[in-house]
């Protein structure tokens, strides 16, 4: 179901979990350790100190913050909270949308996302929403696909959903990746509609996952209100807390970030470009070499269609891949792999030299079914 199963695969080269390559900063670490000296107390109910550093970093008002124990809960929390009846789910799309929305009994609606429209957000994705409908899950970048919808995109999704009395979540726990964050993101629209709830966290950008710290943005205050009455009181554990009130003072890490990310974003990219077939032959087959096609790269990671059985291939060479196929509206074939470090990145596209030299005689693992 997810990506960062080093567990199972242990000793591997993660490519399957979207997480800073940077790791987390220095202060973020030595908070959280400094506070394993007061976990004999219980975390503070509601985390009052941490909701106002995350409206320092987002720009927000505190009483718009909620936290939570990472995004995911905020995800579960919110669909009990609001309960709907009918929710819209963009796909493909991260899985854990639709299982939080199936706990409570909702019906879900699927919109695809086509690849011929390279698996952006339409005007005809946004006709093809039934109504009535209590909620709609946008997330942009979109995981798994990449792919970044524009500020006007959402805006016009808002506008839709204020019209039907449905409550807007976007995910944007990938956009602090993407140098056009300020004019992607949808916090200019918080106060002035109750009808969108924004979803961040810190475990993407912090290279936190571990500690379990995700948050909500919203201006609604019957929405947060039913929301806390859900969660458990101590949600947030003191560390996670500590680490988060370091990490909303870390403001020059995302510039880093951004800045090492796209580096080494472009020289993977340049690397993954050889592999586009120059053309099909008679069967329908690529010719000129390792089929491999690129679709969305917004965020920290890559998505991609290419031959089956390419993530039991990486494994031979101890990297881990996310295979795609389990997401709504893919199948076999469609990968997604972390950016990482130069080092690593390295070993990544040498072993993908050495997969393509051996792909012809391997049809029994390899084959032409690219849907």
């Amino acid at each position: 179901m997810h990506g960062g199963d080093i567990y199972k695969y242990p000793g591997m080269v993660d490519f399957s979990a979207n997480i800073n390559f940077l790791g987390p900063p220095e202060a973020v670490v030595e908070s959280a350790k400094a506070a394993l000296a007061r976990i004999a107390r219980y975390p503070q109910v509601g985390c009052a100190r941490l909701r106002e550093a995350i409206a320092g970093l987002e720009q927000v008002q505190p009483e718009h913050v909620v936290c939570a124990n990472g995004a995911a809960e905020a995800i579960f929390s919110l669909a009990l909270a609001q309960k709907p009846k009918k929710a819209v789910l963009f796909a493909p799309a991260f899985g854990e949308y639709a299982r939080a929305l199936q706990s409570v009994g909702c019906e879900i609606q699927y919109v695809s996302l086509r690849p011929e429209q390279g698996f952006c957000m339409t005007q005809d994705c946004f006709s093809k929403i039934g109504r009535p409908v209590d909620m709609v899950i946008a997330c942009n970048p979109n995981n798994p696909t990449g792919v970044l919808a524009g500020k006007e995109t959402l805006q016009g999704l808002l506008q839709i959903c204020e019209r039907m009395g449905a409550l807007l979540v976007v995910d944007e726990c990938f956009l602090d990746f993407v140098d056009s964050v300020d004019a992607c993101t949808m916090k200019r629209f918080l106060k002035g509609s109750q009808n969108l709830f924004i979803l961040k966290a810190f475990t993407k950008i912090f290279a936190v996952p571990g500690l379990r710290l995700g948050y909500g943005l919203c201006s609604n205050a019957g929405v947060l209100g039913r929301m806390r009455q859900v969660t458990q009181p101590w949600n947030v554990s003191v560390p996670a807390q500590e680490a988060g009130i370091a990490a909303a003072q870390e403001p020059g890490f995302l510039e880093r970030t951004r800045a090492a990310l796209w580096k080494e974003k472009k020289f993977l990219l340049g690397r993954l470009v050889i592999y586009q077939p120059r053309s099909r032959g008679s069967k329908g087959e690529p010719e000129g070499g390792f089929f491999l096609k690129v679709y969305g790269a917004a965020a920290n990671f890559i998505f991609f269609q290419s031959v089956e059985g390419l993530g039991e291939a990486f494994r031979e060479y101890g990297i881990l891949i996310r295979d795609c196929s389990d997401f709504e509206g893919l199948g076999k074939g469609w990968y997604r792999i972390a950016v990482r470090g130069r080092a690593e990145n390295k070993l990544l596209l040498d072993a993908l030299d050495k997969i393509k030299k051996g792909y012809g005689s391997r049809q029994g693992v390899f084959g032409w079914d690219l849907g």
